[in-house]
C-alpha cells in the first residue's frame, strides 16, 4: 500500500468533507481515505496495482471539488508556508467582502428608516442586494450550483436556497407588486435580510479563517526557527554566508554565540550550551562538545561552534517534525465518525425540514382563518430561518480543530503525537508500562561506591589509576563506567600490558609492573584470589540493586566497586504524577529481580516484571490487555519496538534527533518521564474539548432549527428573524474553533 496527501479546494463544510471521503473510499484499491476540512487535504492509502494518484484526483474532481497532485520535491516547511499564505489570503478576502457587505447593509437599513416603504427605496435595495449577492456572496451560489450538478448538497446549498428565495420573492414584489396586491397582501421585502445574512455569514467565515490560521501557530513558530542563511567555512579558512538551501552534507558551518544553528550536524570544534527548548521542551540549555549532535533551529547561547552538516532539507529534524505534525493534523480521530455520518445526510434533511416547516405553517395559519397569501408569507419566513440557521460547519470543525491545536501544543513541549487516533487512544489509557533502562533510569551505568579493603594497603588514587588503565582496553559498559569514574576523580590513566579478557566475567593486565585483575568474585576465586572481608560489603551493595565487581592487585583483593544505572532525577515525581492521574504503573525489564525491585522502590513503582526478554515484554502487554487494561508502553523506540507496537499506545521516549520511529504512536523529544505525564494530560484535555465541541455543535443545530421552525411560538410567541438566524449560524463554527484554541493555553505540568 502507498499513501498520498492530495490538496482539495472548494470544501466549506462537513457535508463537503463527507462526500469527498465517501467518493474516495469507493475507488477500487483504496483501503482508507481521510478528508480533513481544516487542512483541506485528503489522505489516501491505496494499492498502486489497482489505482493511481491521477485516478484519485479525478474522482475528487468528479464530486465538484478541485484537486491537484501534490508537488514533488517540496519540503514540509515549504508546504506549510504555502498553506499559511493561502489561509492569510482567504482571511483577507473574506474580511474585505464582509466589511463592504456590512457597510451596504447598514446603509440600506438607514435609508429604510428615512424612506419608509417608498418605491425608490425598493429599487435601491434591490440593486444593493444584487451587488452583494453577485460580488461578495458569489461563491455561495456557484458552489451550490456545482454541487447540484453533481446531485449533492452542502452548506452553500442552504445559503443559496435561503437567500435566493428571499431575493426572488422580494424582486417580484418590487417589479410586479400587483401579483400580491391582487390577493390582498402587502408584501414584505427581504432585501435587507439578504444583505445582512450574507454580511453576517461572511463575517463568521472571516473570523473562522483567522481562527483556523491560529490553530497552526505552533507550526509557524517551528518554521521560523529555520535560519535563512548559514556561515560556511571554506577550505582557505574564510567564512561565506550562503542560503541554507545551498549547504551540502559535509560542509563545516560556523555558529557564533546568540545565533541559531542553521542545519543538523555534529560539533567539530568549540564548546557551548545550546538552547533546545523550542524543539524538545527542555528548559535548560544542553552542553555541546566535539562529537555531539546539534539540531538545526536551536540557539547557540555561549561559545562559538563549528558544525559539520549531516541531514539537510526534508531529512532534517525540523522538517521531520513539521511533516509529522502536518500528517497528524490531517488525520482523523475515531470520535469524528458520528459527526461524519450525520453530516452526510444533514443538508438534505434540513431542506426537507424547511419544506415541512413551510407546509405546516401554511396549513395551521389557513386553518385559523389567515388568507392563503398572507399565510404563505409567514410560512416562508420560518422556512427561510430554518435554512439559514442550520450549520454543518460546526460539526465538521469540532474534532479536527481540537486535533490541530493539541498536536501543536504538544510539540511546544516536545511531545509529538502521530494523529487524532493516537490522541484519542491515549485519553483512554488505564495502565502505563515503563521500560527500566533508559526510561526510568539514565541508561548509562555509573560507579556509585568504591569500598577499599580495610588494611589500607591500597590508596584510592592508586587504585583508580590501576583499574582504569586495565578497563580502558575493554568495551564492556561496566568497564566504561569505571574508566569515566577514574577520570572524573583525576586519575592519570595509562596503558595495560598483556591485557586479557574473559567475556562477561573479568579482565586482567599489567600496569606499572603490577598484575591487576577486575571482575566477579567467582572469576577471581578461580584465579586463586580470596575476596575476604569485601564479600560482606558486596552483599550489602547488591541488596540495593547495584552490580558489584572486585579489584585485585598482585593476587590480593583490594576493593569492591559498585556500579548502577541511576534513575533520572525526574522519574520519581513523574511516576507519582501518573499515579495521581489514576493510572496503574508497571515496570518491565530484562534485569534481575533484585536490581529491578531496588530501582522500582526508588522510583515509586509498585508493580515489577523482571527478567523478561523483548518477546516476554510483548506477552506481558498482551496479558494486561486481556485483563481489560488499555496499555501505553514507554520505551526507547529501538529495543522496545515490538512492545511499542503491541501496546494500545506506543510512546518512544528520548528520541532526540531520531524522530521517525515507526512503532511509536507518540514520540517524546526529550529523555524525561515528565513528558509522558504531559502526553496523558494533553490527550485527556483534548478528548474533553472534542466532546464539548461535538455536543455544542449538535445541540446548536437541534435547538436552533427547532426554534427557527417555530415550535416555541404557540407557548411563547417566539419566532426567529432570518437575520438573527444567520448571525447564530455564522458564529456557531467560530465558537467551536475558539473552544479548541483554549488548548493552546492548557497547563501540562
Amino acid at each position: 500500500m502507498k499513501n498520498i496527501v492530495i490538496p482539495v479546494t472548494g470544501m466549506t463544510c462537513a457535508a463537503c468533507q463527507a462526500r469527498v471521503q465517501r467518493t474516495l473510499s469507493k475507488v477500487p484499491g483504496v483501503s482508507d481515505a481521510s478528508v480533513n476540512l481544516m487542512t483541506a487535504d485528503a489522505t489516501v492509502s491505496y494499492d498502486p496495482g489497482a489505482t493511481d494518484p491521477e485516478a484519485l484526483v479525478e474522482s475528487i474532481r468528479a464530486t465538484g471539488y478541485g484537486a491537484e497532485l501534490p508537488q514533488a520535491d517540496v519540503t514540509p516547511i515549504a508546504a506549510q508556508e504555502s498553506r499559511d499564505e493561502q489561509l492569510q489570503g482567504e482571511y483577507a478576502r473574506l474580511r474585505t467582502k464582509a466589511t463592504v457587505s456590512a457597510a451596504i447593509g447598514a446603509a440600506t437599513m438607514t435609508a429604510s428608516m428615512l424612506l419608509h416603504r417608498s418605491a425608490s427605496l425598493a429599487w435601491l435595495e434591490l440593486m444593493a442586494a444584487l451587488v452583494v449577492m453577485v460580488w461578495a456572496g458569489r461563491h455561495f451560489y456557484t458552489r451550490a450550483a456545482a454541487a447540484l450538478r453533481h446531485r449533492a448538497t452542502d452548506m452553500n446549498t442552504l445559503i443559496a436556497v435561503g437567500t435566493g428565495a428571499a431575493f426572488v420573492y422580494s424582486a417580484i414584489a418590487t417589479i410586479a407588486p400587483s401579483v400580491f396586491i391582487a390577493h390582498g397582501v402587502v408584501p414584505d421585502l427581504y432585501f435587507e435580510t439578504v444583505i445582512v445574512i450574507i454580511a453576517l455569514i461572511l463575517t463568521g467565515n472571516a473570523l473562522e479563517a483567522r481562527a483556523k490560521r491560529r490553530t497552526s501557530d505552533a507550526l509557524r513558530s517551528l518554521i521560523t526557527l529555520q535560519p535563512a542563511t548559514a556561515r560556511v567555512v571554506r577550505d582557505d579558512g574564510s567564512d561565506v554566508d550562503v542560503p541554507v538551501e545551498r549547504v551540502r552534507p559535509g560542509d563545516v558551518v560556523a555558529v557564533r554565540p546568540g545565533e541559531r544553528v542553521p542545519v543538523d550536524g555534529q560539533v567539530t570544534a568549540g564548546e557551548s550550551a545550546v538552547d533546545e527548548s523550542m524543539l524538545t521542551g527542555e528548559s535548560m540549555p544542553v552542553v555541546k562538545r566535539s562529537g555531539d549532535s546539534v539540531i538545526g533551529g536551536t540557539i547557540n547561547t555561549a561559545g562559538a561552534l563549528r558544525i559539520r552538516a549531516t541531514t539537510l532539507g526534508a531529512d532534517s529534524v525540523l522538517s521531520q517534525i513539521v511533516k509529522l505534525m502536518r500528517d497528524a493534523q490531517g488525520s482523523r480521530a475515531p470520535v469524528q465518525a458520528l459527526a461524519d455520518r450525520i453530516s452526510a445526510v444533514f443538508v438534505p434533511a434540513v431542506i426537507a425540514l424547511a419544506a415541512l416547516t413551510f407546509a405546516v405553517w401554511l396549513f395551521v395559519l389557513q386553518a385559523h382563518g389567515t388568507p392563503a397569501a398572507s399565510a404563505a408569507v409567514r410560512a416562508f419566513g420560518s422556512a427561510l430561518a430554518v435554512l439559514i440557521i442550520a450549520c454543518p460547519c460546526a460539526m465538521g470543525l469540532a474534532v479536527p480543530t481540537a486535533v490541530m491545536v493539541a498536536t501543536g501544543r504538544g510539540a511546544e513541549s516536545g511531545v509529538l503525537v502521530k494523529g487524532g487516533a493516537a490522541l484519542q487512544r491515549a485519553g483512554d489509557v488505564t495502565t502505563i508500562v515503563l521500560d527500566k533502562t533508559g526510561t526510568i533510569t539514565e541508561g548509562r551505568p555509573r560507579v556509585t561506591d568504591v569500598v577499599l579493603e580495610a588494611s589500607g594497603r591500597m590508596d584510592r588514587a592508586t587504585l583508580l589509576r590501576l583499574i582504569g588503565s586495565v578497563e580502558r582496553a575493554s568495551e564492556h559498559p561496566l568497564a566504561t563506567a569505571i574508566v569515566e569514574h577514574a577520570r572524573a576523580e583525576g586519575a592519570n590513566i595509562g596503558h595495560a600490558d598483556g591485557f586479557e579478557s574473559s567475556t562477561g566475567r573479568g579482565v586482567s593486565g599489567r600496569v606499572d609492573q603490577r598484575v591487576v585483575m577486575v571482575g566477579s568474585g567467582s572469576w577471581l576465586r578461580e584465579r586463586g584470589v580470596d575476596v575476604g572481608t569485601l564479600q560482606e560489603a558486596a552483599e550489602r551493595l547488591a541488596a540495593d540493586g547495584k552490580s558489584v565487581t572486585f579489584a585485585a592487585v598482585d593476587g590480593r583483593a583490594v576493593a569492591a566497586i559498585a556500579i548502577a544505572d541511576p534513575i533520572k532525577p525526574s522519574s520519581r515525581d513523574a511516576v507519582a504524577q501518573l499515579r495521581r492521574l489514576g493510572l496503574d504503573v508497571v515496570m518491565l525489564t530484562g534485569d534481575t529481580r533484585a536490581t529491578a525491585e531496588a530501582i522500582a522502590r526508588e522510583a515509586g513503582v509498585e508493580r515489577v516484571v523482571a527478567g523478561v526478554l523483548p518477546e516476554g515484554k510483548v506477552e506481558e502487554i498482551r496479558r494486561l490487555q486481556s485483563g481489560g487494561a488499555v496499555v501505553a508502553m514507554v520505551g526507547d523506540g529501538i529495543n522496545d519496538a515490538p512492545a511499542l507496537a503491541q501496546a494500545d499506545v506506543g510512546v518512544a521516549i528520548g528520541a532526540g534527533t531520531d524522530i521517525a520511529i515507526d512503532a511509536a504512536d507518540v514520540v517524546l523529544m526529550r529523555d524525561d518521564l515528565t513528558a509522558v505525564v504531559q502526553t496523558m494530560r494533553l490527550s485527556r484535555t483534548t478528548m474533553r474539548t472534542m466532546k464539548q465541541n461535538l455536543f455544542w455543535a449538535f445541540i446548536y443545530n437541534v435547538v436552533g432549527i427547532t426554534i427557527a421552525a417555530g415550535v416555541l411560538y404557540p407557548a411563547t410567541g417566539l419566532l426567529l428573524n432570518p437575520m438573527i438566524a444567520s448571525a447564530a449560524m455564522a458564529f456557531s463554527s467560530v465558537s467551536v474553533v475558539t473552544n479548541s484554541l483554549r488548548l493552546r493555553r492548557v497547563e501540562l505540568v
